[in-house]
């Protein structure tokens, strides 16, 4: 019998506060599996849920065999047209924590018909795990996801070489890959990428170091995830997209939205775009009160201390200003089923603003290519490059006349 919680000692008792104060203080890794059909991705991840205790029993029950041996692939492939038809074909995304550290997955299709689904998944990631089976090597599909990767700003790149227990783990075929895609991932600028021997199914160097691999010293994957340092958006110079000019009476008047980057504090001067006015920051203002500082991604209302035509689709900025310019040189990633026109006028939506929009190049993309094109707009955009702030530096286009999003864009 338990005791009531009034009988247990004060060391017994679970302090409910610090404990939720313990996880609000833990900082968020989000990553992307990626690779070629096949590889393991959503073994391995149902593997590394399992081990890192992120599943819920009734979760394991519905995915145990009748031998009682749980198929982690199930565990992410959620869908019931991906488990009749034995693939993934949408992004599935998991939630986990451990004591050091929270984490937000998704694991993306590996076919080439849904690069677009790769594309979204790994949009938001800060870091890629890109599978490579080792009884087949390296893949044009583990290639072409490595690009979309770091093409997406991914800075952090786990190579995991999975399946090591059926070529009996010999060093060699690691060795082979790790020597053909190194250079590879140089060229597309990427740092430091980590290459991992493993195998999903049997848990060796997932959670737990592998005693079957003995001359491989580094750190299993959850481990390694663990250690890495993620640049925090409010590094960034400070942006926020304005949603709605906020004017309940006579006596206030604010501009609300998400701060995209940086952070701001009450006395901090501010640049209004596309007015190009300056002001002053007089209130942040929110719903449990006013704050003495706030920064990336919060949700406020600013006041400012001049009266300023201000409304949505407008960008309040500080410290170094935005690019601004009425045509842009961007790389796309085509969803749309209806090829590109460049005859067509799109709408362009960054941030909170829409603008009318034409592909200016004779290009030719198809549903899941990706190209460069350059766009010509009815209006000026204000923008940072891609590669130095993901909000302010990513659109989409939309179809005007079936209102479908026809591509998503990274301003270079």
């Amino acid at each position: 019998m338990i005791a009531p919680p009034e009988q247990l000692s004060k060391d017994e008792q679970f302090d409910i506060e610090a404990f939720l104060a313990g996880e609000l203080s833990k900082d968020l890794l989000r990553l992307a599996t990626a690779g070629s059909v096949d590889d393991g991705k959503s073994t391995l991840i149902g593997r590394l849920l399992h081990d890192a205790r992120g599943a819920y029993e009734d979760q394991l029950k519905s995915v145990r065999r009748a031998d009682g041996v749980i198929d982690f692939a199930l565990l992410t492939d959620g869908l019931r047209a991906e488990r009749e038809q034995g693939i993934t074909i949408d992004v599935a995304y998991r939630y986990f924590a451990t004591p050091k550290r929270k984490f937000i997955l998704a694991d993306t299709p590996g076919h080439v018909q849904y690069t677009r689904n790769m594309a979204t998944g790994a949009s938001t990631a800060d870091l890629a795990i890109i599978l490579v089976d080792a009884t087949r090597g390296l893949t044009d599909q583990s290639r072409r996801h490595a690009s979309i990767a770091a093409l997406l700003g991914i800075r952090h790149f786990v190579i995991a070489v999975n399946k090591m227990d059926l070529i009996k783990v010999k060093q060699d075929v690691f060795h082979d890959v790790f020597e053909h895609f190194k250079p590879f991932l140089d060229s597309l600028g990427v740092v430091e990428p980590y290459f991992l021997p493993m195998s999903a199914l049997l848990g060796d160097n997932v959670v737990e170091r592998s005693a079957n691999m003995p001359w491989f010293a580094g750190a299993p994957l959850l481990e390694h995830l663990e250690s890495i340092e993620v640049e925090k958006p409010i590094s960034a110079a400070f942006r926020m997209p304005v949603q709605r000019a906020v004017r309940p009476d006579q006596t206030f008047r604010g501009y609300a939205g998400q701060i995209a980057s940086g952070v701001i504090r009450p006395g901090d001067e501010i640049l209004a775009l596309p007015s190009g006015r300056k002001s002053r920051v007089t209130r942040i203002v929110t719903y449990d009160g006013d704050l003495e500082i706030a920064h990336a991604p919060l949700s406020v209302t600013l006041t400012l201390e001049d009266e300023i035509d201000i409304g949505r689709g407008d960008m309040l900025a500080a410290g170094v200003e935005p690019q601004t310019a009425r045509s842009i040189e961007a790389t796309v990633v085509w969803f749309d089923g209806t090829p590109l026109d460049p005859s067509k006028e799109y709408l362009l939506k960054h941030t909170t603003q829409t603008i009318r929009a034409r592909v200016a190049n004779d290009t030719e993309l198809k549903m899941n290519d990706i190209g460069a094109v350059r766009i010509a707009l009815a209006q000026p955009l204000f923008f940072d490059p891609y590669k130095s702030n993901r909000t302010t530096g990513s659109f989409i286009l939309i179809d005007r006349e079936t209102n479908a999003t026809a591509a998503a864009g990274m301003i270079k």
